[in-house]
């Protein structure tokens, strides 16, 4: 999965922070998914293999299906120099082939019973999505072992993955919204794992070899540094075979390449022409991390300045009221060794000057003023209404329970997240969006052809 600077980002962060205390099948609506989940509380486990692999397990026997969720530290940051994408090119390359089946036999099995298994990568992470019927779990177990612990990555399948991923390359070189994202990577990251184009260039990943994919596994899939949390049907003891089966095989311990802590260099304009109507432009600068006390405070704000959707200041300020863009909405995102404060606007070149300086103005008068206590209370209210509706299927409640451990949020942060949120008070939030909002040091990225900006802001 990249992390270029893209809402999906924002969105996986506000997901996480949306977590219930509950598990209810598909509602049909919020009133009604919120009665179910009061009436059904869920039961997080920890649950460790006899093999000292540990997860966490929420038992759901009504439909039969087991969903899992995993991820190694490590991700595109781990991606050797020179050889950027080496994480991503291994996501395309896990179910092509493993053990003694080559591709086409690996895919017909896992078409056969019914089984999904995905991989993806972020700047930290790489991360394993399984699903399956509990009827099928042990021919998809078998499969999903085989690939995290003996892929082939043969030539073949190397060569003809490669020509795929250089060939999206191409197409992302086409789309602004991508070609920004990694010019505010670049800028806010130079000469740091997190400025690399996470998916590569036609130039790395042309220079990725079979043995490159192996060697990243080999440091990256190891117990020391894996996250599991599994949903659905089954019961702790098979869960606890499961786990071995299926990691039992790793190596002990990481070798990660350590990632220096790196803040977001600070007030820089980068410009990329391309002849489109309309603009795209990314902003961002320092953020909080996770674990910073202030962190979730910064979320509320960050909800009612750029992250409610049509209920934000900057969509309300910028397409409400003066019609300037369709789309426009900040959020916080917490890396490892940095965090940042991000937005995006898409509008008319003509017009991307005028929504640039809407959005400062903005940001400028939540550090300085803060927000209302009407916005405040209708933002809580908000969050902590709407998490029902985050956890209707087991995927997503895995999700959820990942992202939750790899925060090191704690097991019980399902009951504690909303009251959180409920403590917030006026004074923290101007206190916070004082200290974390900063117009003035924005990193932006602009590409397409715009007119009206100033390039000395």
């Amino acid at each position: 999965m990249s992390k270029s600077l893209t809402r999906s980002v924002a969105i996986a962060l506000t997901a996480i922070l949306t977590a219930t205390s509950t598990v209810a099948p598909v509602a049909t609506n919020a009133v009604a998914a919120k009665v179910q989940l009061e009436k059904k509380k869920m039961k997080i486990k920890q649950v460790t293999s006899p093999g000292g692999v540990t997860a966490w397990l929420v038992e759901e026997h009504s439909v039969p299906l087991v969903a899992m969720r995993f991820a190694f530290v490590g991700g595109s940051a781990q991606d050797p120099d020179g050889k950027a994408g080496t994480a991503h090119f291994i996501t395309a390359m896990l179910d092509e082939g493993a053990g003694d089946l080559d591709a086409s036999t690996f895919q017909e099995r896992m078409e056969d019973i019914a089984m999904r298994m995905s991989f993806s990568q972020g700047r930290d992470s790489f991360y394993g999505n399984f699903q399956t019927l509990s009827e099928n779990l042990d021919a998809a177990a078998n499969l999903l072992t085989l690939a995290i612990t003996k892929p082939r990555f043969e030539e073949s399948a190397v060569e003809r993955i490669r020509k795929q991923l250089i060939a999206s390359l191409a197409f992302a070189a086409k789309n602004p919204n991508q070609v920004a994202g990694l010019a505010w990577s670049e800028t806010a990251f130079p000469n740091h794992p997190y400025g690399r184009p996470a998916k590569g260039t036609p130039e790395t990943v042309g220079a990725i070899t079979p043995a490159d994919l192996h060697a990243y596994r080999d440091r990256v899939f190891a117990k020391s540094n894996l996250k599991v949390a599994v949903v659905g049907d089954i019961s702790e003891a098979r869960l606890g075979t499961l786990l071995d089966e299926v990691f039992g095989g790793l190596a002990e311990k990481a070798e990660l390449t350590g990632i220096a802590d790196i803040q977001p260099s600070a007030g820089t304009i980068a410009v990329i022409e391309m002849p489109v109507p309309q603009s795209v432009a990314i902003f961002g600068a320092k953020g909080l991390a996770r674990n910073d006390p202030d962190f979730v405070t910064a979320f509320v704000m960050n909800h009612i300045l750029g992250g409610g959707g049509f209920a934000s200041k900057l969509m309300e300020e910028v397409r409400e009221k003066r019609g300037l863009a369709y789309s426009v909405y900040s959020y916080l995102q917490p890396y490892d060794s940095a965090a940042i404060f991000a937005g995006s606007v898409a509008t008319k070149n003509e017009k991307l000057g005028e929504s640039l300086d809407v959005i400062r103005a903005e940001i400028k008068q939540m550090a300085e003023q803060g927000p209302s206590q009407t916005e405040l209370d209708n933002a809580k209210s908000y969050l902590t209404g709407s998490y029902a509706l985050r956890f209707d299927t087991s995927a997503k409640i895995a999700s959820q329970l990942l992202g939750i451990q790899q925060e090191d949020l704690g097991i019980d942060y399902v009951n504690t997240r909303n009251d959180q949120i409920s403590a917030i008070i006026l004074d923290d939030i101007k206190r916070v969006a004082k200290r974390l909002l900063k117009p003035d040091n924005l990193i932006i990225a602009v590409v397409g052809k715009p007119e009206g900006l100033d390039l000395k802001k």
